[in-house]
């Protein structure tokens, strides 16, 4: 068993920053080499870098036949139909393609849903499949199960979900993993997963957490408890996962047998251990970064924070990082509160209310 697909959210970098095409080349090869060939992107990911990435690593230096290439269409952005036009003519120029496999629209919820909707999107993803521009169809999803009930009643046609579903966010009022899960398999489709480690929170557990996967395994790493419990679900086709290290993808690719019920049950646990030591359930995935007027790294500042409430006493540690990250750009104090951050966040999160909260554990208590 093994569902793996290359997302190309996060990837490996060099120290200045920059996408380490060297290593990720050598990954692309390494996954193709054991028997994978789903590798996914968005015109939105890193400032259209990874549509860069992609074609560099993988369409100039592979066989088309040789992949499968999902993209996504950022449906959100339209102000016409012709917008749709427009934006994946980029994208093929982007990625140096003529069709592609599997073709998204992004990131629906139900303000973009409307949009998408305005704009007849699914009849523009329904014409790409008639004319070979696009192999397979559906949209990427961040809403509740009621909502994507309705979006698939009235869509019956696309072929594809993609979830974030993870066992933390199993049972989440707020990301509902599992009634949308349930919500697709009633409607027949398939579905790719997104976030199963959760934006790595689930492959570096707090020590209780931590512990009860030791004993399971003391020699399997937490993130494939993670994986694992995506590719363990039936309808579940593809598990994507973010890899920006060797070591990383050499994991993920190992062959791994579903989970047992009590596998299972260990998991939920560690879930309500960590639903307990999470400060801020942010993934990572750097939407937020690119509206800010301030530049601030939100992220990496949540990081930190969560870092601090598991381990208070280290604040005296956490703090010097805390205070090189604002020298060198915006910091939480610098933040105007115009919550455009709160607008691109996939996990509706009080961003503002959590960046006061930064500010007040380490500009406050630790100045």
């Amino acid at each position: 068993m093994n569902k793996l697909g290359f997302g190309f959210l996060r990837l490996p970098v060099t120290p200045a920053g920059e996408i380490d095409l060297s290593l990720l080349d050598q990954m692309t090869d390494v996954f193709l080499a054991h028997g994978q060939n789903y590798f996914d992107t968005a015109y939105t990911y890193l400032d259209g870098k990874s549509e860069w990435a992609i074609r560099e690593s993988l369409v100039k230096r592979h066989p088309r036949s040789s992949f499968l290439l999902a993209d996504k269409l950022p449906g959100y952005k339209m102000t016409s139909h012709e917008d749709c036009y427009r934006y994946f003519k980029e994208q093929q120029d982007r990625c140096q393609v003529d069709f592609f496999d599997v073709y998204l629209l992004h990131w629906l919820n139900g303000k973009h849903y409307e949009i998408a909707e305005k704009y007849r999107e699914f009849g523009f993803l329904e014409e790409l499949k008639k004319t070979g521009k696009a192999i397979k169809t559906g949209f990427s999803y961040h809403d509740s199960a009621d909502l994507l009930d309705e979006i698939l009643t009235r869509h019956p046609e696309v072929d594809y979900v993609q979830l974030q579903i993870n066992y933390l966010d199993w049972e989440s009022s707020s990301i509902q993993s599992r009634r949308c899960y349930e919500t697709a398999v009633k409607h027949g489709k398939k579905v790719i997963v997104m976030e199963p480690v959760k934006g790595g929170a689930l492959a570096a557990l707090p020590e209780k957490a931590g512990r009860l996967l030791e004993k399971l395994s003391p020699d399997a790493s937490q993130a494939s408890y993670a994986i694992r419990f995506a590719e363990s679900l039936p309808q579940v086709e593809i598990v994507l996962s973010g890899m920006n290290t060797m070591e990383q993808l050499l994991d993920n690719l190992a062959c791994r047998q579903p989970l047992t019920e009590y596998e299972q049950s260990v998991l939920f646990e560690a879930a309500g251990l960590l639903r307990n030591s999470i400060a801020v359930p942010c993934t990572g995935c750097g939407y937020c970064v690119s509206g800010c007027p301030k530049k601030i790294h939100i992220p990496e500042y949540f990081r930190l924070y969560n870092e601090y409430k598991q381990n208070p006493g280290d604040g005296w540690k956490i703090a010097p990082v805390y205070q090189n990250m604002t020298a060198s750009g915006g910091g939480p104090a610098d933040c105007i509160g115009c919550k455009k951050c709160e607008g691109s966040c996939p996990q509706t999160l009080p961003i503002t209310k959590f960046l006061s909260d930064v500010r007040e554990a380490f500009d406050d208590r630790h100045s």
